[in-house]
């Protein structure tokens, strides 16, 4: 049996992720992710009504056409967490294939509401939750096992494929935080297991491979938006943050630290309240029992209304809108969309750093301007990341001891940077390291 890896999207660009590995004449596709910037710059791309081949011409999506060209038979899509760039392209493409999609559970929830919400496509796949620690039987020669990981999103998890000639790793995203708000650190006695019992090949991301020493636990976080957030409890000006709508720990510590400061927490805009709800109602997390949240705009507006006739300092915002994305709540506010008013002295906390690309940084740019133009005082940065540095990446190759690694999720800046650490362990290019592009392959030789 020969075993190929096919870069389909991720390999060029940070987003739209999709890695498909053959084994014979079996194939199991791993995440179908959108790129947003590439949503972004059409302003009136209304996504759910869009065809596929449109979001693909608009690189906003994976070009899966590249599959037709792949020998052989879709058996399962996989998917390693709920990020958008790993599962928003799932409600277009995965109706193609006729396979299962295979989540953990609350990621299998978030696929199973961006199906509800697609309306060009009928998405009819069955969807089947793993639990981490769990296998699920593909084929005869296929089974798929998932390990507990730490990721910024919650429920996250490395998929194995266990194949013939060893296993297929997809450690795409991944944090070695052992000391997580939520949920179990990695499980590092199995990857370990994995690394004795044979890693064929390891596709990992490449995102923060240039950043030396280890990522900081979400604790580091916490901290940091606790000592902000708790310093202001006698302050009668507006406190408002932004964060990520998924990252629910970040939200959690902060709905916690408003909570201790006698403010109500309140979680405003359609995202918000989706993956909190969610992981709420999953019994994944639990929030304290002031916190509310609103979702349609009327809503919405209607929250703004009473927070300014209440009093902002009674009340704690948590909001979408720290990469200034038009649209968002923290956009709206600054351009005077809602009833709420910023005023000098009011405190805004970014506890999201800018996903690096132009688009984002003049729209941040431009809001944090208008925001200081307000008076607004800004509190950056209250934040660590999801993704791996480079001394976690070092520990991931040790635990796994892979006999090949191809480098994903990021552009050749990102790739190529791997492909020199992974040098420096004794993998060679072209031989045991393989650099991919999108719409390119590598036939993994035993």
């Amino acid at each position: 049996m020969d075993i190929e890896i096919v870069a389909v999207g991720g390999f060029d660009e940070m987003g739209r992720n999709m890695t498909a590995v053959r084994c014979g004449k079996e194939i199991v596709i791993f995440d179908m992710g959108l790129r947003l910037d590439q949503i972004m710059i059409h302003e009136d791309a209304d996504i759910e009504n869009m065809h596929s081949l449109d979001l693909i011409q608009m690189k906003a999506i994976p070009d899966d056409t590249m599959m037709n060209t792949v020998e052989g038979t879709v058996k399962a899509i996989v998917c390693a967490h709920g990020h958008l760039d790993h599962i928003g392209a799932i409600p277009k493409l995965a109706h193609r294939y006729n396979a299962p999609i295979i989540a953990s559970p609350y990621t299998t929830e978030l696929i199973r509401q961006q199906i509800a919400g697609e309306q060009k496509f009928g998405v009819n796949n069955k969807l089947f939750a793993l639990k981490a620690g769990q296998r699920y039987t593909i084929s005869p020669h296929l089974i798929l096992e998932f390990v507990r990981m730490q990721h910024s999103i919650i429920d996250t998890v490395v998929p194995v494929l266990h194949t013939p000639h060893g296993a297929v790793v997809y450690v795409n995203d991944f944090k070695l935080d052992r000391t997580p708000v939520i949920g179990e650190p990695p499980d590092f006695a199995r990857l370990r297991q994995l690394g004795k019992e044979g890693v064929l090949a390891v596709i990992v991301e490449s995102t923060n491979i240039s950043i030396n020493g280890r990522t900081p636990s979400e604790r580091i976080a916490r901290d940091l938006v606790r000592d902000t957030i708790t310093s202001y409890e006698d302050d009668k000006n507006a406190i408002m943050v932004s964060t990520f709508s998924s990252h629910i720990a970040r939200i959690k510590t902060i709905a916690e630290c408003a909570h201790e400061i006698g403010r109500k927490p309140v979680l405003i805009g359609r995202s918000m309240e989706r993956y909190s709800a969610t992981a709420e109602q999953m019994k994944l997390v639990a929030f304290p029992s002031s916190l509310s949240m609103v979702g349609n705009r009327k809503s919405i507006d209607r929250t703004f209304r009473r927070i300014m006739k209440a009093g902002k300092e009674h009340f704690l915002p948590i909001v979408t809108g720290h990469q200034g994305e038009p649209g968002s709540i923290l956009s709206r506010i600054i351009q005077e969309d809602t009833a709420y008013k910023v005023d000098r002295g009011d405190k805004i906390i970014f506890s999201a750093k800018v996903i690096p690309n132009p688009m984002n940084y003049g729209q941040r740019y431009l809001l944090e301007t208008r925001l200081k133009m307000k008076g607004a005082r800004i509190f950056d940065d209250l934040h660590v990341s999801g993704h791996a540095y480079r001394e976690d990446h070092y520990e991931m190759i040790h635990l796994l001891n892979p006999e090949h690694i191809i480098p994903s999720h990021g552009g050749l800046t990102h790739t190529g940077a791997y492909a020199n650490f992974a040098a420096e362990l004794g993998y060679s290019l072209n031989n045991d390291l393989h650099l991919l592009s999108n719409g390119q392959r590598v036939l993994i030789k035993k």
